[in-house]
């Protein structure tokens, strides 16, 4: 059974940067050709753009805000003939439950949760056609262990995940596989600043059974696998990558 991802075209949401550059790079060097998503840092975007063309593999930017749903029909263009939609994108507000706005509520519900929806939509009618087809969203171990200054952020996942396991279901007479993959606490640049703070960093490390902070490396084979042959056979799950803190 080969891993080859040869042939294949992946759209990653968010790969300009942290969890969704990597799983940009992995799977293009797998042999997949990369469409690859961003919303304003073209420069970042680039970077990218030239270490999956390194690979000898094609690639593409698609610029667009997910918050913005009426704005995002170029997206679906690009997204209407791939093989794989990875949902990395998400935007996520640190606050007071008693102070979060309605704009804040609308505005991480409708990139976190309702783009992917609305992208689903677009992308599997083609991989019905090609009765092959992978799916995969980027949770949070917030779904289990919701933090309490990110009640909208950790709902949106929990909701993003059950879409999963709805359409798993659904969709895999098709041939097409859809998983949900959470990830605990990465050290990307999302998480810079907070884990700058040497005393809250020990404190969120004390939570973590394997002791120590997760790399966006770590969040990429994962979900590799689950596009790969070898992962054919897993479908509507949600598999944390998070050193045992969702526990």
């Amino acid at each position: 059974m080969s891993d080859s991802l040869k042939g294949k075209t992946a759209l990653i949401t968010g790969s300009s940067r942290g969890i969704g550059s990597a799983i940009a790079y992995e799977l293009a060097q797998y042999g997949a050709d990369i469409i690859l998503h961003y919303i304003g840092n073209t420069v970042a975007a680039e970077k990218v753009k030239m270490s999956v063309e390194s690979l000898g593999r094609q690639c593409c930017l698609a610029q667009a805000d997910l918050c913005e749903p009426e704005n995002i029909s170029g997206l679906f263009e690009k997204v209407r003939e791939t093989d794989i939609l990875i949902l990395n994108a998400s935007v996520q507000y640190k606050k007071k439950w008693q102070e979060i706005t309605t704009t804040d509520f609308y505005q991480q519900m409708t990139c976190n949760c309702l783009a992917s929806m609305q992208l689903m939509q677009q992308a599997v009618p083609y991989m019905q056609r090609q009765h092959w087809g992978r799916i995969i969203t980027i949770g949070s171990v917030q779904e289990v262990k919701p933090h309490p200054d990110m009640l909208v952020y950790s709902a949106s996942k929990a909701a993003q995940t059950m879409m999963v396991k709805s359409l798993a279901k659904q969709l895999a007479g098709d041939g097409i596989t859809v998983n949900n993959v959470a990830p605990g606490v990465i050290d990307t640049d999302r998480n810079t600043e907070a884990l700058g703070d040497p005393v809250y960093a020990q404190t969120v490390k004390n939570l973590i059974p394997a002791g120590f902070f997760g790399s966006k490396e770590d969040c990429a084979g994962i979900v590799r696998l689950l596009c790969s042959e070898s992962g054919r056979y897993i479908t509507g799950q949600s598999i944390y990558v998070d050193g045992g803190k969702g526990l």
